[in-house]
Protein backbone atom coordinates (compact mmCIF):
# COMPACT_ATOMS: atom_id res chain seq x y z
CA UNK A 1 0.00 0.00 0.00
CA UNK A 2 3.26 2.42 0.52
CA UNK A 3 4.07 1.99 -2.69
CA UNK A 4 0.91 2.87 -4.50
CA UNK A 5 0.62 5.86 -2.44
CA UNK A 6 4.23 6.54 -3.07
CA UNK A 7 3.51 6.16 -6.99
CA UNK A 8 -0.18 7.96 -6.95
CA UNK A 9 1.90 10.97 -5.07
CA UNK A 10 4.46 11.00 -7.50
CA UNK A 11 2.29 10.86 -10.10
CA UNK A 12 -0.37 13.72 -8.73
CA UNK A 13 3.56 15.90 -8.00
CA UNK A 14 3.86 15.26 -12.03
CA UNK A 15 0.65 16.59 -12.80
CA UNK A 16 0.11 19.24 -10.69
CA UNK A 17 3.65 20.65 -11.48
CA UNK A 18 2.47 20.40 -15.20
CA UNK A 19 -0.33 22.36 -14.67
CA UNK A 20 1.47 25.09 -13.10
CA UNK A 21 4.46 25.39 -15.56
CA UNK A 22 1.58 25.59 -18.57
CA UNK A 23 -0.26 28.34 -16.60
CA UNK A 24 2.99 29.95 -15.77
CA UNK A 25 3.86 29.81 -19.35
CA UNK A 26 0.32 31.19 -20.42
CA UNK A 27 0.48 34.10 -18.55
CA UNK A 28 3.54 35.25 -19.45
CA UNK A 29 2.66 34.70 -23.31
CA UNK A 30 -0.07 36.20 -22.43
CA UNK A 31 1.55 39.26 -20.89
CA UNK A 32 4.23 39.42 -23.16
CA UNK A 33 6.65 39.20 -19.92
CA UNK A 34 9.92 37.92 -19.57
CA UNK A 35 9.65 37.26 -15.36
CA UNK A 36 11.35 34.16 -14.16
CA UNK A 37 9.51 31.48 -13.35
CA UNK A 38 8.90 31.16 -9.42
CA UNK A 39 10.10 27.85 -8.16
CA UNK A 40 7.73 25.20 -7.43
CA UNK A 41 7.28 24.34 -3.74
CA UNK A 42 8.17 20.71 -4.20
CA UNK A 43 7.88 19.39 -0.65
CA UNK A 44 4.30 21.28 -0.14
CA UNK A 45 3.28 19.45 -3.65
CA UNK A 46 4.52 16.25 -1.93
CA UNK A 47 2.52 16.64 1.23
CA UNK A 48 -0.80 17.41 -1.01
CA UNK A 49 -0.11 14.33 -3.11
CA UNK A 50 0.65 12.12 0.18
CA UNK A 51 -2.74 13.65 1.72
CA UNK A 52 -4.54 13.04 -1.82
CA UNK A 53 -3.09 9.46 -1.19
CA UNK A 54 -4.35 8.36 1.64
CA UNK A 55 -7.93 9.31 1.12
CA UNK A 56 -7.91 7.82 -2.13
CA UNK A 57 -6.80 5.05 -0.28
CA UNK A 58 -7.67 4.85 3.58
CA UNK A 59 -10.32 7.38 3.88
CA UNK A 60 -13.81 5.19 5.08
CA UNK A 61 -15.89 5.76 1.82
CA UNK A 62 -14.68 5.92 -1.86
CA UNK A 63 -14.15 9.36 -2.66
CA UNK A 64 -14.22 10.37 -6.52
CA UNK A 65 -10.85 11.97 -7.98
CA UNK A 66 -13.19 15.61 -9.21
CA UNK A 67 -14.61 15.64 -5.65
CA UNK A 68 -11.28 15.79 -3.94
CA UNK A 69 -9.63 18.13 -6.38
CA UNK A 70 -12.61 20.92 -6.77
CA UNK A 71 -12.61 20.56 -2.81
CA UNK A 72 -8.86 21.34 -2.86
CA UNK A 73 -9.66 24.60 -4.94
CA UNK A 74 -12.14 25.69 -2.96
CA UNK A 75 -9.87 25.16 0.40
CA UNK A 76 -6.91 27.30 -1.55
CA UNK A 77 -9.70 30.28 -2.46
CA UNK A 78 -11.45 30.35 0.47
CA UNK A 79 -8.36 30.21 2.40
CA UNK A 80 -7.14 33.64 0.99
CA UNK A 81 -9.76 36.04 1.89
CA UNK A 82 -14.34 36.45 2.30
CA UNK A 83 -14.65 37.28 -1.27
CA UNK A 84 -12.33 34.69 -3.36
CA UNK A 85 -14.15 31.64 -4.50
CA UNK A 86 -14.74 28.57 -6.74
CA UNK A 87 -17.36 28.47 -8.77
CA UNK A 88 -18.86 25.59 -10.02
CA UNK A 89 -21.44 25.89 -13.54
CA UNK A 90 -24.52 26.79 -10.86
CA UNK A 91 -22.81 29.34 -8.85
CA UNK A 92 -21.47 30.81 -11.72
CA UNK A 93 -24.90 31.33 -13.33
CA UNK A 94 -26.20 32.89 -9.71
CA UNK A 95 -23.89 35.36 -9.94
CA UNK A 96 -24.72 36.40 -13.79
CA UNK A 97 -28.19 35.97 -12.56
CA UNK A 98 -27.87 38.34 -9.28
CA UNK A 99 -26.35 41.12 -11.03
CA UNK A 100 -29.31 41.41 -13.32
CA UNK A 101 -31.49 42.32 -10.59
CA UNK A 102 -33.97 39.58 -10.20
CA UNK A 103 -33.94 35.87 -8.57
CA UNK A 104 -35.64 33.28 -6.39
CA UNK A 105 -34.86 34.03 -2.93
CA UNK A 106 -34.89 35.79 0.70
CA UNK A 107 -33.37 38.90 0.52
CA UNK A 108 -29.97 38.51 2.34
CA UNK A 109 -26.44 39.28 1.49
CA UNK A 110 -23.89 36.92 3.75
CA UNK A 111 -20.01 36.10 4.15
CA UNK A 112 -19.16 32.78 6.14
CA UNK A 113 -17.66 33.57 9.76
CA UNK A 114 -16.36 30.62 11.92
CA UNK A 115 -18.56 28.09 9.55
CA UNK A 116 -21.83 29.57 10.10
CA UNK A 117 -23.04 32.33 7.64
CA UNK A 118 -23.01 35.63 8.74
CA UNK A 119 -25.68 38.38 7.82
CA UNK A 120 -23.97 41.50 6.24
CA UNK A 121 -27.19 43.13 5.41
CA UNK A 122 -30.84 42.02 4.77
CA UNK A 123 -31.98 43.87 1.01
CA UNK A 124 -34.34 46.14 1.16
CA UNK A 125 -38.52 44.60 0.12
CA UNK A 126 -37.62 41.43 0.88
CA UNK A 127 -38.55 38.70 2.54
CA UNK A 128 -35.82 38.74 5.25
CA UNK A 129 -35.89 42.59 5.73
CA UNK A 130 -39.74 42.52 6.60
CA UNK A 131 -39.27 39.50 9.08
CA UNK A 132 -36.64 41.87 10.87
CA UNK A 133 -33.32 39.94 9.82
CA UNK A 134 -30.35 41.98 11.01
CA UNK A 135 -26.86 42.61 10.19
CA UNK A 136 -24.64 40.29 12.17
CA UNK A 137 -27.24 37.38 12.81
CA UNK A 138 -25.57 34.34 12.65
CA UNK A 139 -27.51 31.40 10.38
CA UNK A 140 -26.59 28.08 12.22
CA UNK A 141 -29.23 25.98 10.47
CA UNK A 142 -31.35 26.15 7.43
CA UNK A 143 -34.40 24.04 7.84
CA UNK A 144 -32.69 20.72 9.58
CA UNK A 145 -29.58 21.39 8.36
CA UNK A 146 -26.50 22.53 10.42
CA UNK A 147 -24.88 24.94 8.43
CA UNK A 148 -21.55 24.02 10.18
CA UNK A 149 -19.20 22.89 7.50
CA UNK A 150 -21.06 24.06 4.69
CA UNK A 151 -19.19 26.17 2.07
CA UNK A 152 -20.76 29.78 1.75
CA UNK A 153 -22.32 28.97 -1.51
CA UNK A 154 -23.68 25.75 -0.52
CA UNK A 155 -25.91 27.81 1.95
CA UNK A 156 -26.88 30.12 -0.89
CA UNK A 157 -27.95 27.20 -2.59
CA UNK A 158 -30.22 26.00 0.31
CA UNK A 159 -31.59 29.42 0.54
CA UNK A 160 -32.46 30.68 -2.81
CA UNK A 161 -35.11 28.51 -4.42
CA UNK A 162 -38.56 28.53 -6.13
CA UNK A 163 -40.76 31.14 -5.24
CA UNK A 164 -43.82 30.06 -2.42
CA UNK A 165 -41.62 27.74 -1.54
CA UNK A 166 -40.81 28.28 2.68
CA UNK A 167 -38.07 27.78 4.96
CA UNK A 168 -36.96 27.78 8.39
CA UNK A 169 -34.37 29.68 9.03
CA UNK A 170 -32.35 28.98 12.46
CA UNK A 171 -30.28 32.66 13.87
CA UNK A 172 -27.81 33.44 16.85
CA UNK A 173 -27.99 36.82 18.02
CA UNK A 174 -25.71 38.98 19.97
CA UNK A 175 -27.93 39.75 22.81
CA UNK A 176 -30.68 36.83 22.73
CA UNK A 177 -29.85 34.07 25.29
CA UNK A 178 -31.82 31.65 22.95
CA UNK A 179 -32.08 30.56 19.45
CA UNK A 180 -34.50 32.71 16.77
CA UNK A 181 -36.78 31.08 14.55
CA UNK A 182 -37.95 32.48 11.35
CA UNK A 183 -40.25 31.24 9.05
CA UNK A 184 -39.76 33.03 5.31
CA UNK A 185 -41.36 32.24 2.12
CA UNK A 186 -39.27 32.73 -0.66
CA UNK A 187 -39.97 35.00 -3.25
CA UNK A 188 -39.27 36.99 -6.42
CA UNK A 189 -36.46 38.94 -5.44
CA UNK A 190 -36.83 42.41 -7.85
CA UNK A 191 -34.43 44.68 -6.57
CA UNK A 192 -35.26 47.88 -7.76
CA UNK A 193 -31.69 48.96 -8.24
CA UNK A 194 -33.46 53.41 -8.28
CA UNK A 195 -35.66 54.95 -6.63
CA UNK A 196 -36.36 59.05 -6.55
CA UNK A 197 -39.32 61.53 -5.32
CA UNK A 198 -39.40 65.04 -4.89
CA UNK A 199 -39.64 65.26 -1.04
CA UNK A 200 -40.87 68.97 -1.38
CA UNK A 201 -40.43 71.96 -3.95
CA UNK A 202 -36.39 72.10 -5.01
CA UNK A 203 -35.15 69.06 -2.54
CA UNK A 204 -35.09 65.72 -5.02
CA UNK A 205 -34.40 62.49 -3.36
CA UNK A 206 -32.68 59.13 -4.80
CA UNK A 207 -32.17 56.02 -3.48
CA UNK A 208 -29.57 53.82 -4.69
CA UNK A 209 -30.18 49.88 -3.96
CA UNK A 210 -27.83 47.97 -5.39
CA UNK A 211 -25.54 48.75 -8.55
CA UNK A 212 -26.64 46.73 -11.55
CA UNK A 213 -26.53 46.37 -15.48
CA UNK A 214 -29.21 49.15 -15.60
CA UNK A 215 -28.19 50.95 -12.73
CA UNK A 216 -26.50 54.33 -15.00
CA UNK A 217 -29.37 54.41 -16.94
CA UNK A 218 -32.26 53.85 -14.17
CA UNK A 219 -30.62 56.96 -12.39
CA UNK A 220 -30.51 59.41 -15.79
CA UNK A 221 -34.13 58.53 -16.27
CA UNK A 222 -34.60 59.65 -12.44
CA UNK A 223 -32.81 62.94 -13.03
CA UNK A 224 -34.57 63.85 -15.94
CA UNK A 225 -37.55 63.10 -14.07
CA UNK A 226 -37.25 65.08 -11.18
CA UNK A 227 -35.87 68.32 -12.65
CA UNK A 228 -38.91 68.29 -14.55
CA UNK A 229 -41.05 67.75 -11.77
CA UNK A 230 -39.44 70.65 -9.86
CA UNK A 231 -41.49 74.54 -10.50
CA UNK A 232 -38.50 76.62 -9.84
CA UNK A 233 -34.57 76.05 -9.00
CA UNK A 234 -33.44 72.83 -7.32
CA UNK A 235 -32.04 73.77 -3.92
CA UNK A 236 -30.38 70.82 -2.93
CA UNK A 237 -30.10 66.85 -3.67
CA UNK A 238 -30.25 63.65 -1.52
CA UNK A 239 -28.59 60.73 -2.54
CA UNK A 240 -29.58 57.85 -0.61
CA UNK A 241 -26.42 54.89 -0.95
CA UNK A 242 -27.30 53.05 2.62
CA UNK A 243 -27.44 49.51 2.86
CA UNK A 244 -26.02 49.61 -1.07
CA UNK A 245 -24.47 46.15 -1.05
CA UNK A 246 -22.38 47.00 -4.13
CA UNK A 247 -22.36 45.36 -7.28
CA UNK A 248 -21.14 46.31 -10.98
CA UNK A 249 -18.18 48.77 -10.80
CA UNK A 250 -18.99 50.22 -14.07
CA UNK A 251 -22.69 51.07 -12.31
CA UNK A 252 -20.60 53.23 -9.80
CA UNK A 253 -19.04 54.89 -12.58
CA UNK A 254 -21.72 55.74 -14.28
CA UNK A 255 -23.44 57.60 -10.96
CA UNK A 256 -20.23 59.37 -9.74
CA UNK A 257 -19.68 60.63 -13.61
CA UNK A 258 -23.66 61.78 -13.44
CA UNK A 259 -22.72 64.43 -10.61
CA UNK A 260 -19.00 65.18 -11.32
CA UNK A 261 -17.19 67.29 -14.46
CA UNK A 262 -16.21 65.27 -17.33
CA UNK A 263 -13.27 63.43 -17.04
CA UNK A 264 -13.04 63.41 -13.20
CA UNK A 265 -10.99 60.63 -11.25
CA UNK A 266 -13.75 58.47 -9.95
CA UNK A 267 -11.55 55.50 -8.62
CA UNK A 268 -8.16 53.82 -8.99
CA UNK A 269 -6.78 50.48 -8.53
CA UNK A 270 -3.58 48.90 -7.41
CA UNK A 271 -2.56 44.91 -7.51
CA UNK A 272 0.03 42.84 -8.58
CA UNK A 273 -0.73 42.88 -12.75
CA UNK A 274 -0.66 45.17 -15.27
CA UNK A 275 -4.47 44.17 -15.63
CA UNK A 276 -5.19 45.23 -12.10
CA UNK A 277 -4.07 48.81 -12.13
CA UNK A 278 -6.61 50.87 -13.80
CA UNK A 279 -8.12 54.19 -13.24
CA UNK A 280 -11.28 55.03 -14.06
CA UNK A 281 -12.50 58.61 -15.02
CA UNK A 282 -15.72 60.23 -15.03
CA UNK A 283 -15.73 59.11 -19.27
CA UNK A 284 -18.09 57.09 -20.94
CA UNK A 285 -15.32 54.67 -22.24
CA UNK A 286 -15.70 53.71 -18.45
CA UNK A 287 -18.90 53.34 -18.25
CA UNK A 288 -20.88 52.54 -21.02
CA UNK A 289 -20.70 48.13 -22.13
CA UNK A 290 -19.79 48.11 -25.96
CA UNK A 291 -21.08 50.50 -28.30
CA UNK A 292 -24.24 52.10 -26.31
CA UNK A 293 -25.37 55.90 -26.93
CA UNK A 294 -24.25 57.96 -23.86
CA UNK A 295 -27.12 58.21 -21.66
CA UNK A 296 -25.71 60.40 -19.52
CA UNK A 297 -25.39 63.05 -22.30
CA UNK A 298 -28.10 66.15 -21.96
CA UNK A 299 -28.90 66.07 -18.17
CA UNK A 300 -29.59 68.97 -16.95
CA UNK A 301 -26.66 71.16 -16.07
CA UNK A 302 -27.69 72.02 -12.55
CA UNK A 303 -27.12 68.31 -11.60
CA UNK A 304 -23.50 68.70 -11.97
CA UNK A 305 -23.68 72.19 -9.07
CA UNK A 306 -26.52 71.63 -6.88
CA UNK A 307 -26.19 71.12 -3.54
CA UNK A 308 -25.55 67.94 -2.61
CA UNK A 309 -25.46 64.97 0.56
CA UNK A 310 -24.93 62.04 0.12
CA UNK A 311 -26.39 59.19 2.94
CA UNK A 312 -24.26 56.30 4.40
CA UNK A 313 -24.34 53.69 6.58
CA UNK A 314 -22.00 50.52 8.18
CA UNK A 315 -24.61 48.84 5.35
CA UNK A 316 -22.59 51.14 2.72
CA UNK A 317 -20.01 48.90 0.49
CA UNK A 318 -17.78 48.51 -2.15
CA UNK A 319 -19.49 50.21 -5.71
CA UNK A 320 -21.42 52.57 -3.02
CA UNK A 321 -17.83 53.34 -1.18
CA UNK A 322 -17.12 54.25 -4.30
CA UNK A 323 -19.27 56.62 -5.53
CA UNK A 324 -19.40 58.56 -1.58
CA UNK A 325 -15.28 58.48 -1.93
CA UNK A 326 -15.62 60.54 -5.30
CA UNK A 327 -17.93 62.73 -4.76
CA UNK A 328 -16.40 63.54 -1.24
CA UNK A 329 -12.58 63.87 -2.57
CA UNK A 330 -14.21 66.33 -5.29
CA UNK A 331 -15.84 68.36 -2.84
CA UNK A 332 -18.64 67.73 -4.74
CA UNK A 333 -21.20 65.94 -1.75
CA UNK A 334 -21.15 66.44 2.04
CA UNK A 335 -21.20 62.57 2.76
CA UNK A 336 -23.46 61.99 6.37
CA UNK A 337 -23.88 59.07 7.88
CA UNK A 338 -21.63 56.50 9.70
CA UNK A 339 -19.01 54.98 8.61
CA UNK A 340 -19.21 52.58 6.01
CA UNK A 341 -18.70 48.73 5.07
CA UNK A 342 -14.82 48.97 4.40
CA UNK A 343 -15.35 45.99 1.36
CA UNK A 344 -12.76 47.90 -0.84
CA UNK A 345 -11.72 44.68 -2.72
CA UNK A 346 -11.73 44.15 -6.43
CA UNK A 347 -13.05 40.66 -7.42
CA UNK A 348 -12.38 39.75 -11.01
CA UNK A 349 -14.13 36.90 -12.85
CA UNK A 350 -11.97 34.31 -14.56
CA UNK A 351 -14.12 31.73 -16.00
CA UNK A 352 -11.71 28.21 -16.64
CA UNK A 353 -13.79 26.26 -18.89
CA UNK A 354 -16.76 23.91 -18.59
CA UNK A 355 -18.91 27.01 -17.25
CA UNK A 356 -17.04 27.31 -14.25
CA UNK A 357 -14.78 30.20 -12.90
CA UNK A 358 -12.95 31.72 -9.81
CA UNK A 359 -13.87 34.63 -8.13
CA UNK A 360 -10.04 35.88 -6.93
CA UNK A 361 -9.06 39.34 -5.04
CA UNK A 362 -6.90 41.27 -7.45
CA UNK A 363 -7.01 44.47 -6.34
CA UNK A 364 -7.31 46.95 -4.01
CA UNK A 365 -9.79 50.14 -4.43
CA UNK A 366 -8.41 53.80 -3.69
CA UNK A 367 -10.59 56.98 -3.67
CA UNK A 368 -9.20 59.64 -6.25
CA UNK A 369 -6.69 61.24 -3.24
CA UNK A 370 -5.37 57.84 -2.47
CA UNK A 371 -7.01 56.64 0.48
CA UNK A 372 -8.26 52.82 0.47
CA UNK A 373 -11.59 52.19 1.15
CA UNK A 374 -10.55 48.37 2.35
CA UNK A 375 -11.32 47.32 6.07
CA UNK A 376 -11.46 51.16 7.08
CA UNK A 377 -14.02 52.39 4.79
CA UNK A 378 -15.19 55.77 3.90
CA UNK A 379 -15.33 58.36 6.69
CA UNK A 380 -18.69 61.10 6.76
CA UNK A 381 -17.83 64.20 6.95
CA UNK A 382 -21.43 65.01 9.15
CA UNK A 383 -22.02 61.87 11.65
CA UNK A 384 -25.34 60.43 11.97
CA UNK A 385 -27.00 62.22 15.14
CA UNK A 386 -29.57 59.26 15.71
CA UNK A 387 -27.38 57.30 17.07
CA UNK A 388 -29.30 53.91 16.10
CA UNK A 389 -26.52 51.75 17.21
CA UNK A 390 -25.06 51.46 13.21
CA UNK A 391 -21.68 51.72 15.07
CA UNK A 392 -22.22 48.31 16.21
CA UNK A 393 -22.49 46.69 12.37
CA UNK A 394 -20.23 43.82 11.11
CA UNK A 395 -17.94 45.42 8.80
CA UNK A 396 -14.99 44.04 6.75
CA UNK A 397 -12.43 44.84 9.29
CA UNK A 398 -14.41 41.81 11.59
CA UNK A 399 -14.03 39.18 8.69
CA UNK A 400 -11.64 36.62 8.82
CA UNK A 401 -9.03 36.62 6.36
CA UNK A 402 -10.19 40.08 5.39
CA UNK A 403 -7.43 41.98 3.05
CA UNK A 404 -5.31 44.32 4.84
CA UNK A 405 -5.99 47.97 3.90
CA UNK A 406 -2.72 48.02 1.98
CA UNK A 407 -1.23 51.17 4.40
CA UNK A 408 1.52 50.30 6.85
CA UNK A 409 1.34 52.87 8.59
CA UNK A 410 -1.19 53.00 11.77
CA UNK A 411 -4.65 52.50 11.09
CA UNK A 412 -6.65 55.91 11.40
CA UNK A 413 -9.36 55.94 13.45
CA UNK A 414 -12.88 55.87 12.11
CA UNK A 415 -15.63 58.59 13.20
CA UNK A 416 -17.01 56.03 15.27
CA UNK A 417 -14.35 54.83 16.94
CA UNK A 418 -13.13 58.78 17.70
CA UNK A 419 -16.66 59.71 18.81
CA UNK A 420 -16.86 56.62 21.23
CA UNK A 421 -13.40 57.54 22.68
CA UNK A 422 -14.46 61.30 23.32
CA UNK A 423 -17.96 60.16 24.60
CA UNK A 424 -16.35 57.47 27.12
CA UNK A 425 -17.44 57.91 30.63
CA UNK A 426 -15.38 58.62 33.60
CA UNK A 427 -16.00 55.88 36.45
CA UNK A 428 -17.65 52.62 36.81
CA UNK A 429 -21.01 53.98 37.75
CA UNK A 430 -21.51 56.09 34.62
CA UNK A 431 -20.31 53.41 32.89
CA UNK A 432 -22.33 51.20 34.43
CA UNK A 433 -25.46 53.35 34.10
CA UNK A 434 -24.28 53.92 29.91
CA UNK A 435 -24.21 49.99 29.66
CA UNK A 436 -28.04 49.47 31.13
CA UNK A 437 -29.19 52.59 28.97
CA UNK A 438 -27.89 50.51 26.02
CA UNK A 439 -29.15 47.42 27.18
CA UNK A 440 -32.76 49.28 27.53
CA UNK A 441 -32.20 50.34 23.88
CA UNK A 442 -31.30 46.50 22.50
CA UNK A 443 -34.49 45.00 24.01
CA UNK A 444 -36.46 48.09 22.65
CA UNK A 445 -35.04 47.34 19.18
CA UNK A 446 -35.59 43.76 19.26
CA UNK A 447 -38.77 43.86 17.77
CA UNK A 448 -39.07 46.92 15.73
CA UNK A 449 -39.90 46.71 12.30
CA UNK A 450 -37.26 48.42 9.90
CA UNK A 451 -37.37 52.24 9.28
CA UNK A 452 -38.04 52.26 5.58
CA UNK A 453 -35.28 55.05 3.81
CA UNK A 454 -36.83 57.79 2.31
CA UNK A 455 -40.22 57.75 4.64
CA UNK A 456 -41.11 60.34 7.00
CA UNK A 457 -39.70 58.24 9.93
CA UNK A 458 -36.42 58.37 8.27
CA UNK A 459 -34.30 60.21 10.61
CA UNK A 460 -31.02 60.82 8.72
CA UNK A 461 -32.76 62.69 6.06
CA UNK A 462 -34.58 64.67 8.45
CA UNK A 463 -31.11 65.63 9.57
CA UNK A 464 -30.32 65.99 6.18
CA UNK A 465 -32.62 68.33 5.09
CA UNK A 466 -32.33 70.30 8.41
CA UNK A 467 -28.78 70.77 7.16
CA UNK A 468 -29.81 71.97 3.26
CA UNK A 469 -32.14 74.73 5.30
CA UNK A 470 -29.37 75.81 7.75
CA UNK A 471 -30.86 74.57 10.96
CA UNK A 472 -28.34 72.59 12.05
CA UNK A 473 -24.75 73.74 11.78
CA UNK A 474 -22.14 73.40 9.44
CA UNK A 475 -19.36 70.55 10.14
CA UNK A 476 -16.28 72.07 10.49
CA UNK A 477 -13.90 71.84 7.47
CA UNK A 478 -12.00 68.51 7.19
CA UNK A 479 -8.14 68.50 7.36
CA UNK A 480 -6.45 68.28 3.74
CA UNK A 481 -3.92 66.27 5.40
CA UNK A 482 -3.88 62.69 4.51
CA UNK A 483 -3.47 60.12 6.94
CA UNK A 484 -2.49 56.83 6.61
CA UNK A 485 -4.88 54.16 7.44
Amino acid sequence: MSNGIKKTGLILIGIITGMMLSLNFSAIAKKDSIEAIHPLPIEELRTFAQVFGRIKSDYVESVEDKKLITEAINGMLVGLDPHSSYLDKDDYKELQIGTQGEFGGLGIQVTMEDGVVKVISPIEDTPAFRAGIKTGDLIVKLDDTVVKGMTLNDAIKLMRGKPKTSIKITIMREGETEPLIFNLVRDIIKIQSVKSKMIEPGYAYIRITQFQEQTGENLAQAIRTLFAENTGSMKGLILDLRNDPGGLLNGAVAVSAAFLPENALVVYTEGRSADAKMKLHANPEYYLRGPDDDYLKGLPSEVKTVPMITLVNGGSASASEIVAGALQDHKRSIVMGSQTFGKGSVQTILPLGNNTAIKLTTARYYTPNGQSIQAQGITPDILDETDNGDDQRLREADLNRHLSNGKKAEKKKTASEAEKAALKPAGDKKEKKNKDKKDKEKDKDKDRTPIEFGSAEDLLLTQAMNYFKGITSSPEKKSDEKTDS
